[in-house]
């Protein structure tokens, strides 16, 4: 037996503050709801977890753009279905003038609808969507992904020609109703392709969106697993340190009585 050196001691020491560290990391685990309270827990799984987080948030930031872009072409669609209306009547009324039964006081009656609308059409022509035009025929690129990814929709321009045309046309004579007529039918097949078009890049859209929300769920899940603490497991953890640190204590104490056995021999 020996006084200065007790190496039962000194074990049980080193033990419990063994225990006692792994304690304090599963209080801190599961206090913050993560694996890596410390970035010497995990540095590669840290380093990971970073850029998983960032591209989610790149991610939720292109489903954002997707979704304004929707609305954009929501909006077009929303007056370009007026339009149609506008140039429908546009179209009767030229068939109307051309009826010989007609006066040119009758026809300058549908020469004021005709006009009307005409003037409606033109004035849509300079509607905006937050100050972006919306008939301008510029394309947009809209940005798709996390890594900047971008696809063009196309413009529709209303001050085209085609649509010039039919609303600088004149329905007061039977001459300029005809030839109204012909303006106003190659607009309207112009605005089914111009609303064909936007319908397509909605669908595209659409899916765009549909794709953006599965890869953020899926990066979310990826990170998740490397940072998030499982607190069940973590739990257990918790409940056997513990116990160990417990025991180590009680330990520590016993072992610091084992010197004392030396009094015996000398008394």
């Amino acid at each position: 037996m020996v006084i200065n050196t007790n190496l039962a001691a000194q074990t049980s020491a080193n033990n419990l503050s063994a225990s006692s560290a792994a304690l304090s990391r599963s209080l801190a685990r599961l206090s913050s709801g993560s694996k890596i309270v410390n970035p010497y827990d995990d540095a590669a799984g840290l380093a990971v977890s970073m850029r998983l987080d960032a591209q989610v948030q790149r991610t939720t930031a292109a489903k954002s753009n997707v979704a304004n872009a929707m609305s954009f072409s929501q909006t077009q669609d929303g007056y370009l279905k007026r339009v149609s209306k506008a140039l429908d009547r546009m179209s009767e009324l030229a068939i109307l003038a051309q009826d010989v039964t007609k006066t040119d006081s009758d026809r300058s009656l549908y020469q004021n609808e005709f006009t009307q609308l005409s003037s409606y059409i033109t004035s849509a022509a300079t509607k905006d969507f937050n100050g972006v035009s919306l008939f301008s025929g510029t394309s947009l690129d809209v940005t798709i992904d996390s890594d900047g990814s971008t696809f063009s929709m196309g413009g529709v321009d209303l001050a085209s020609t085609t649509y010039s045309n039919a609303t600088g046309a004149s329905v007061a004579t039977t001459t300029g109703a005809a030839t109204a007529l012909t303006a106003v039918r190659a607009a309207i097949t112009e605005l089914a392709s111009n609303r064909a078009t936007i319908g397509a890049y909605q669908a595209r859209l659409n899916y765009t969106s549909e794709q953006l929300t599965v890869s953020a769920e899926n990066l979310t899940a990826a990170s998740s697993i490397i940072k998030d603490v499982d607190v069940a497991q973590e739990s257990t953890q918790y409940a056997r340190n513990n116990i160990l640190v417990q025991s180590g204590t009680a330990m520590l104490a016993q072992a610091n009585q084992l010197p004392q056995g030396v009094l015996k021999l000398l008394g």
